[in-house]
């Protein structure tokens, strides 16, 4: 049940810049495309580390 709550909440977090600026979203998103992998890597792996350390924050 919490893991379907989180995807509830990842879903409405990730929706809401297309939804409120979506020239800002459709920027953002070509700069990503220029990026090269190892950046695209380093971005991902700053999110899961930031994620991780939210929740053991929260718990």
């Amino acid at each position: 049940m919490n893991l379907i709550l989180a995807l509830a909440l990842l879903l409405i977090l990730e929706g809401l810049l297309p939804f409120v600026s979506p020239s800002a979203w459709r920027k953002t998103f070509l700069k990503l495309l220029q990026l090269s992998d190892g950046q695209l890597r380093f971005v991902g792996l700053s999110a899961v580390i930031a994620g991780v350390i939210l929740l053991m924050i929260v718990k």
